[in-house]
């Protein structure tokens, strides 16, 4: 039994980290170098991103996360002491955060300017890059810092899982 949580806190640790990851990155690199595009270079560039990260990869890490760390919780309920019990809850948590406001705030974001450039909607790129960036911008840093805060929980947890693990 100590291996399959064992396993699944890994599993769960690793996934959050990528999801943190690709966050960060949009935080320190991606943003900021749009920042500095035209509307067009802009607006493409993230309808081109859009569709790009809708793959088998990125699904299996975005879900697959909240599922390893849900797995991990309920297979460390009846481990000895708990001991890591408390960081992998707080990690689903954060992670239920970072995932609520990602489907709530940046997916309609993300529709709303993919829609951009299609018969019947706004062609005033400006616009659309108004109505998008700034929202999607800061609530990205929001994604960034829970999912961080997640990854850090569970790396915490599988310290105290070693620790207590004969």
């Amino acid at each position: 039994m100590n291996l399959l949580r064992g396993a699944a806190l890994v599993a769960a640790t690793l996934t959050t980290g990528l999801i943190a990851g690709l966050f960060y990155s949009f935080t320190v690199a991606v943003m900021p170098g749009l920042r500095q595009a035209e509307d067009r270079s802009f607006v493409d560039t993230m309808q081109r991103i859009n569709v790009a990260i809708i793959n088998g990869w990125f699904m299996l890490c975005f879900v697959g996360a909240l599922l390893l760390i849900a797995l991990a919780a309920a297979l460390h309920l009846r481990a000895a002491g708990r001991p890591a019990l408390p960081w992998i809850a707080a990690a689903l948590v954060l992670y239920l955060v970072m995932f609520v406001i990602t489907a709530a705030v940046n997916v309609p974001l993300n529709n709303a300017l993919d829609a951009a450039g299609k018969p019947g909607a706004i062609t005033d790129l400006a616009a659309v890059r108004a109505r998008f960036e700034a929202t999607w911008v800061g609530w990205n840093v929001v994604r960034t810092l829970t999912s961080t805060a997640a990854f850090g929980c569970l790396t915490w947890a599988l310290v105290l899982f070693g620790r207590s693990t004969p």
